[in-house]
């Protein structure tokens, strides 16, 4: 990042930055959080079978790049916002990811609404609070679930790693590469890849049917 930007991550993505330098704010945002040809990895693609199914009621995830709901999942709730979705700063207009897209192609330095407006990604940013209705809906869903499984995260991020604290089922499962402080309270730890832990426990369920 040095390298290439002036400021760290954590600066360029904060709200104060993306209202005084918006310029520099985009030009960091397209460049790492709008990319091309990314899609669903086995633990997105099972995450939505499972749904489907009706084995799982929902996701509540930190992540912001809508790869959940490409593979399927329809009950997600993205804590921290997501790219997918846009709104102008003056007249609250949407736009989608391809209209972000088409602006990353055109080179321009800021896009632009079509009544002259800012538009600024539904993204939480640093110094923004959480949408507290998604908040609500997440331990809505996390009260009524009778397993957990924490997946693919540090919890070292809150609010939203306070979340699991909501949990009342009977059954919880911790699959992460490395240790984290949910270890020694869950009923399962699996320091490995998600995909491919949920992509055998799939097949293994599949199998005994």
């Amino acid at each position: 990042y040095n390298q290439k930007y002036d400021y760290p991550p954590e600066t360029i993505l904060s709200h104060t930055f993306f209202i005084r330098k918006p310029k520099e704010f985009y030009r960091f945002y397209m460049d790492k959080l709008i990319l091309e040809n990314v899609e669903p990895n086995t633990a997105h693609k099972v995450l939505a079978k499972l749904e489907a199914e009706g084995k799982m009621s929902g996701v509540v995830t930190q992540n912001i790049d809508g790869l959940h709901q490409m593979a399927g999942s329809r009950k997600v709730y993205e804590l921290h916002g997501t790219t997918f979705i846009n709104h102008c700063t003056r007249c609250n207009k949407r736009y989608d990811i391809e209209f972000m897209k088409e602006f990353k192609k055109s080179g321009e330095d800021l896009p632009l609404c079509s009544c002259g407006g800012l538009i600024k990604p539904d993204v939480v940013l640093y110094e923004e609070g959480l949408d507290q209705s998604t908040v609500d809906m997440a331990i809505s869903a996390i009260l009524n679930a009778d397993m957990m499984i924490v997946a693919g995260t540090s919890l070292s991020v809150y609010p939203a790693a306070g979340l699991v604290r909501y949990f009342k089922g009977k059954h919880i499962v911790l699959i992460n590469k490395s240790a984290t402080s949910l270890d020694s309270k869950a009923d399962l730890v699996l320091h490995e890849k998600v995909g491919v832990v949920l992509g055998k426990a799939y097949e293994l369920m599949h199998g005994m049917d």
